[in-house]
């Protein structure tokens, strides 16, 4: 069904967008939540009027929502957050921490107009702000290991743990080949004595 929204609804679209939906979506949530009407084409006639009459105010939007854009321009985030040894996140990095960090900067952006893929592990992502449905902004976001320190300790320690395991083994078959060399040599030598003592024993044919 055709709905017109009567404000922004980031992901399906913004106030006075004629948007296709499904009926249950529209019937159970958008129009008793206020949020759309039914696009019958009088409510079409009426907005096309309306878009006509606001033509300035709807222009004045737009510019004001491209000076909040420009105020962003320039501007990465770098977030900390608690990982795993593998790089795995302890919860995930969204639209809510990127306002928080934007917020830090000075910058106040309503997380409801933000939109970022859950970062679920360490690594570089996007996260796009919709001041107005022609004007989106691209922030640079960098997620990083806030117990980098905690996880390089853990990582050295492991490493001198294996690096003593594998010396123990190696000085372990070190010692066992010794061993085993000795054992040969001794076999060798007894070997050699017996010998000399069939000899000695052996009858003297005349």
């Amino acid at each position: 069904m055709e709905i017109i929204l009567k404000e922004d609804i980031i992901g399906l679209g913004y106030k006075n967008d004629i948007v296709n939906v499904k009926s249950g979506y529209g019937r159970n949530y958008l129009i008793p939540q206020g949020k759309g009407v039914i696009a019958s084409p009088m409510a079409k006639k009426i907005l096309a009027e309306n878009l006509k009459q606001q033509a300035h105010k709807l222009a004045a939007l737009k510019a004001a929502a491209e000076e909040k854009a420009a105020l962003l321009n320039g501007v990465a985030l770098e977030i900390a957050a608690k990982v795993s040894a593998t790089g795995q996140l302890y919860g995930s990095v969204g639209a809510n921490q990127v306002a928080e960090e934007l917020k830090k900067l000075g910058k106040e952006v309503d997380r409801k107009i933000i939109t970022m893929k859950d970062a679920k592990q360490i690594g570089d992502y996007v996260a796009l702000v919709h001041f107005h449905k022609e004007v989106t902004v691209e922030i640079p976001v960098k997620v990083v290991a806030e117990n980098a320190a905690e996880l390089k300790a853990a990582a050295e320690a492991e490493a001198a743990i294996m690096a003593a395991a594998e010396a123990k083994k190696a000085a372990a078959e070190a010692a066992a080949a010794e061993e085993a060399a000795a054992e040969a040599a001794a076999a060798e030598e007894a070997a050699a004595e017996d010998a000399d003592v069939e000899e000695a024993e052996a009858p003297v044919e005349e």
